[in-house]
């Protein structure tokens, strides 16, 4: 076995002619199946004369690669290779009544080091986050309890001109050069006033609209407009007015306080605020020194990697960024659109992140290896529980869970968990 660059491995295997020979009826049974030879029924003719037909090298070549599958499988069983993706195989030797030679070469799975010198730029970031202290500064607390209030805002229906920051429902329709354009009308549409939805100059024009109202106007789209097709162009407008209401925005006192239910005033709303505000940032400066210690780590390892590891996790990546577009209204084809990039352009620029990603993933591995911070049967059970726990919430959901799967990713959050903690300690 020879190591190749970007951990690859080659080897070469002699299968016996006795072994690879027994495929040689295999190939000449499907290929009578698939080709007619007059006389005999599909499946049922001599294999001499399907050589005749199909020519000998191709029932050869059809054999050699069904002993050479069966024999990659025993080989990397045997030796114990975890290997990454497809091999690449050549046949060096085929030839009826000689042992069938043939060379592969398959990415594995890398062995990564890490310099013990990673624990002192380690025990550098606990030091510099020591006397670190999540604070609350008393205007984010203010900016907070204005979120509350307007979360709590009261609906009025009221019979005057609309204003900024009201609540209405509109009836609208919009055209280019005569034509309504795609997703250009709605009815019962709802609009607060003042937010910039609408491209600029909309909201000003139902302004002063009372209920009932109609009217037509005119805008431009801006230059720089998502829908390249409409960027820039005049447009016309017709929208009435349903509904007109005034939102009345709670008095952040303490009535307001005793209202959410379990507060005695406003005192004791802003304390318990406060508590989470500071809980969330504790949380945030937890996450930005564990990014650190990730970024300590990478430096000081050292790991070839293949190429497919790397791309299949670039390849993934795409996939969350997908699920993330999807709340937004977009998917990835109108993204790529707006970058002008097609998927494989995206996927390379995201390798530098890729490669960090398996490399971080590698050596959180590595270290609970070294550190013997192994999850115990008991507590990847535990965790898996609480997955299937939710799970069961969702219709259809629990039957469809791989458990292998569910196993390994729960002993990996378990370990990585493990491992952050000691590296807290150090």
């Amino acid at each position: 076995m020879k190591k190749l660059p970007k951990s690859q491995i080659e080897f070469e295997v002699s299968i016996p002619s006795a072994e690879w020979e027994k495929y040689l009826d295999v190939v000449s049974k499907e290929a009578s199946e698939e080709f007619n030879i007059a006389g005999f029924r599909p499946g049922k003719a001599p294999r001499k004369m399907v050589e005749e037909k199909v020519g000998k090298g191709v029932i050869l070549n059809g054999a050699a690669e069904k002993a050479v599958q069966k024999s990659y499988a025993d080989f990397i069983i045997k030796e114990k290779i975890e290997a990454i993706g497809s091999p690449k195989v050549e046949v060096l030797e085929i030839e009826e009544g000689k042992d069938l030679k043939y060379k592969a070469v398959v990415s594995v799975m890398p062995e990564i080091k890490i310099e013990e010198k990673y624990v002192k730029g380690i025990k550098e970031i606990n030091k510099e986050y020591a006397d670190k202290k999540p604070q609350v500064d008393e205007k984010d607390l203010e900016l907070e309890l204005e979120k509350l209030a307007n979360s709590r805002v009261k609906l009025v229906t009221v019979q005057r001109e609309a204003q900024k920051n009201d609540n209405v429902e509109i009836d609208f329709e919009v055209k280019v050069d005569g034509v309504p354009i795609e997703n250009g009308s709605s009815k019962k549409h709802p609009l607060i006033i003042g937010r910039g939805v609408f491209i600029p100059g909309f909201e000003e024009q139902v302004i002063g609209m009372k209920e009932g109202e109609e009217k037509e106007f005119e805008l431009n789209f801006p230059a720089d407009y998502h829908k390249k097709d409409l960027a820039g162009k005049p447009a016309s407008f017709k929208v009435k007015v349903n509904l007109v209401q005034d939102r009345q925005t709670p008095e952040i006192n303490d009535e307001f306080a005793v209202s959410l239910g379990k507060f005695e005033n406003l005192e004791a709303l802003k304390k318990n605020m406060r508590e989470g505000m500071e809980h969330e940032a504790l949380h945030k400066m937890k996450d930005e020194k564990r990014v650190k210690y990730i970024e300590e780590i990478i430096k000081n390892s050292q790991v070839e990697l293949p190429e497919i590891l790397v791309h299949e996790e670039a390849h993934r990546m795409l996939q969350e960024f997908e699920y993330q577009l999807a709340p937004m209204g977009m998917n990835i084809d109108q993204y790529l659109a707006q970058i002008k990039k097609d998927k494989e352009e995206l996927i390379h620029d995201w390798e530098p992140q890729a490669q960090k990603r398996v490399i971080s993933a590698m050596a959180l591995k590595e270290i609970a290896k070294m550190e013997s911070l192994e999850a115990t049967s008991a507590e990847i059970e535990a965790e898996m529980n609480k997955t299937l726990q939710y799970y069961k919430k969702v219709k259809d959901m629990e039957k469809n869970i791989d458990m292998e799967g569910l196993y390994t990713y729960s002993k990996g959050v378990l370990e990585n968990e493990k491992v952050f903690e000691y590296l807290e300690k150090l």
